[in-house]
């Protein structure tokens, strides 16, 4: 590598050509950029106390710093940006000297030679700067003087025209004399030599500069030939873009943090995803060549894009898909990306998919009914694709969504049809998509739920009509109170405002009222005469039945559920008579610690080990090592993360202890148990998060 400090105008000078490799971002500097670059050019023009102006660096590689050429070509690594913009300055300031008479020691002939132009060379190398892709032709057009009518570049275009209308007769000597004292760093690396990825990681490390989606792209194409370059950007990454579409840097960065999840089994952050692409690329679980895992990337890429932009070719598919982003389940989309290379591959036929489809949507939303909370699912949905057994792929999902159990649960029936009678609803955060799917449930005849509002059959008026009173008894306002939110007695109209706190006949009746809806969900309305609790109760019951059956769970035979379940382990060579110290006081402590640490979660489940007692759910999250005076207790968590207000645990990080976890705490009486147990919650608290 040569570094070293330079007028940016000397660099450009001479025969030589900068080239903007193909898989670099295309010009971006906006005209406020450009503006506060020609304020400062202006600014060291009129000063006497600034001798220069530092705009950055320019990181090219060439051949070899020893190899001549009548033109060297240099591939721009860094300051594509500032070389561009320097160039549409220059190009408008020498049109500008050419149509006007100005007090300044050059011409239009010498500034477009000399900055512009390789005045002996034909083709692309005349020009001493070649951008990439729309960007290059609308350059070229504007130094050859041609006025594009379309330009395929408004970016380079629209910077062009600013710079015109800025230079004047009154500032061009000023102009001219700042482009002269702009400097730079110019980094020149060999091939062979240097390595342009580890110079382009540092020069953008703090990652303000290229999102993840950048740095991830440079990596994978900075380093090969420029043959291999041109085909892996121009066969997969540019489609890829193209189909990512205008937010291309938020979607793709979200689709490569599922696809390391998918192919890793760890779920990076998404701040982190360049980093643990490159873990993963240099890996022996990569696809092999640069060009097998840019290869596998597209592909995933597309799947990803079909489900989560919409794209999916096959209808019923994209309806499920609709129906998953709907919900906001991000958190699936690393099985679903597995299942669809299956479905891809022929492994799964289109009914099984989309069956699968349905199960996490109905797993999601029956959760999120029963109030069971999602920090969970990201794991969850994870692991899930390890249960796949594709000789038996749909039963095996089933059955692992059966045998999830606690927090991760799949509520049954039951459950789901209690929790969605009596949940308030119309605070519900995925209300609309509730009723939409309630209404349109096989109805050919879609029923835009958007286009209508939310009726509560019974007023929201807390001072309801006498008529109401009556008919709701004594306990009207318990009633309202109870079932005003609830699903029974919600439903859609276009005639929000007219049904108002009308009385019940009244809503039933009017024009537009329940007995002329076209609506489905008013069915039960115009079917009875009374609206009160037991109507209420009645229709909620009629619409769960309806439920489970959309958002159905799992049913495979007991039998076929048997097969997946995992077997139990060999019982363990230890037992609690191994332990020296269980005895006396001690083994009852034990005791009662136990019982309150078993019914912390039907997940738990005791491990006896050779010199402690885990506890865990998923993993171990509280050891006991019995001693003779007390039971020391180790809890798996960072000691910062614990809050213990009494001071009673003690920081045991890189300390050689049995047990697992940083955090130690002891028991020795029974009266501390209660503080011990809330120490002990929040280590399994911390579990379900990470989970």
């Amino acid at each position: 590598m040569k570094a070293s400090s330079a007028n940016l105008l000397s660099v450009i000078k001479g025969p030589k050509q900068f080239v903007i490799p193909i898989y670099q971002r295309t010009y971006s500097w906006h005209q406020a950029q450009c503006e506060q670059l020609f304020k400062d050019i202006i600014r060291i023009s009129q000063s006497d106390n600034i001798h220069g102006h530092f705009v950055g660096s320019v990181v090219y590689f060439q051949q070899s710093i020893h190899t001549l050429a009548d033109v060297p070509r240099l591939l721009v690594i860094d300051g594509q940006q500032r070389l561009t913009t320097v160039t549409l300055l220059i190009a408008a300031l020498a049109e500008f000297v050419k149509d006007n008479d100005c007090n300044i020691e050059t011409n239009a002939t010498k500034l477009q030679n000399y900055y512009l132009f390789n005045a002996e060379e034909d083709g692309e190398l005349h020009f001493k700067l070649l951008l990439t892709r729309s960007d290059k032709q609308t350059l070229i057009d504007l130094l050859k003087g041609i006025n594009p009518i379309e330009p395929k570049s408004l970016r380079v275009y629209e910077n062009y025209q600013f710079f015109k209308q800025r230079i004047t007769a009154d500032n061009v000597v000023d102009v001219y004399n700042g482009l002269m004292r702009l400097f730079i760093v110019d980094v020149a690396l060999e091939k062979d030599i240097d390595n342009p990825q580890l110079i382009f990681e540092s020069l953008n490390s703090t990652g303000l500069d290229l999102s993840q989606a950048d740095l991830i792209r440079n990596y994978v194409l900075m380093g090969q030939e420029v043959t291999l370059q041109t085909e892996l950007y121009e066969k997969y990454w540019f489609p890829m873009e193209q189909n990512f579409g205008n937010e291309y840097a938020v979607w793709f960065n979200s689709f490569m943090r599922d696809y390391l999840s998918v192919k890793t089994g760890a779920i990076p952050r998404i701040d982190q995803v360049y980093d643990a692409f490159k873990h993963f690329v240099q890996s022996k679980n990569a696809p092999g060549t640069i060009k097998e895992v840019v290869a596998d990337i597209h592909r995933y890429a597309q799947f990803y894009v079909n489900m989560v932009m919409h794209k999916e070719p096959r209808d019923v598919l994209q309806q499920a898909f609709k129906r998953i982003s709907r919900l906001k389940v991000d958190v699936s989309y690393p099985f679903l990306l597995a299942v669809y290379n299956d479905y891809d591959l022929k492994v799964l036929p289109e009914t099984d998919f989309y069956q699968i489809l349905c199960l996490v949507e109905n797993y999601v939303f029956r959760r999120a009914i029963c109030g069971i909370p999602t920090n969970s699912m990201n794991k969850t949905f994870a692991n899930l694709y390890k249960s796949v057994r594709k000789v038996n792929y749909l039963e095996s999902v089933q059955a692992a969504f059966l045998l999830m159990d606690s927090y991760k649960r799949f509520p049954v029936d039951a459950e789901f049809q209690k929790e969605i009678t009596i949940k308030d609803v119309y605070n519900f955060r995925n209300r609309n998509y509730m009723l939409d799917r309630l209404e349109n449930h096989k109805r050919k005849e879609h029923v835009a739920i958007d286009e209508y509002t939310i009726e509560h059959i019974l007023p929201q008026n807390k001072d309801v009509s006498n008529e109401w009173k009556a008919m709701l008894g004594e306990e009207w306002q318990t009633i309202q109170n109870e079932y005003l939110h609830t699903l029974g007695n919600l439903t859609l109209t276009g005639y929000n405002s007219e049904l108002s706190d009308r009385s019940f006949s009244q809503k039933k009746t009017i024009e537009g009222g329940f007995n002329h809806s076209p609506i489905r969900l008013n069915d039960f309305l115009r079917t009875t005469d009374i609206w009160n609790v037991e109507q209420i109760k009645t229709r909620a019951e009629q619409l769960a039945q309806k439920a489970n059956e959309i958002w159905f769970a799992p049913n495979i035979t007991d039998e076929q559920l048997e097969q997946f379940r995992p077997k139990e382990n060999a019982a363990s060579q230890y037992s609690l008579d191994q332990y020296e110290y269980l005895t006396g006081d001690m083994l009852a402590l034990y005791e009662a610690l136990k019982i309150r640490i078993m019914n912390i979660d039907s997940s738990v489940t005791e491990e006896f080990k050779k010199l402690y007692i885990a506890y865990k759910s998923e993993t171990n999250f509280v050891d006991i090592v019995p001693q003779k005076s007390k039971l020391r207790l180790s809890l798996n968590m960072e000691f910062p993360e614990v809050i213990d207000p009494k001071g009673l645990c003690k920081d045991v990080s890189g300390l050689g202890r049995w047990g697992n976890g940083d955090v130690e705490v002891g028991l020795s009486k029974l009266h501390e148990l209660d503080d011990v147990i809330e120490l002990i919650q929040q280590a399994f608290d911390k579990q379900v998060e990470m989970i």
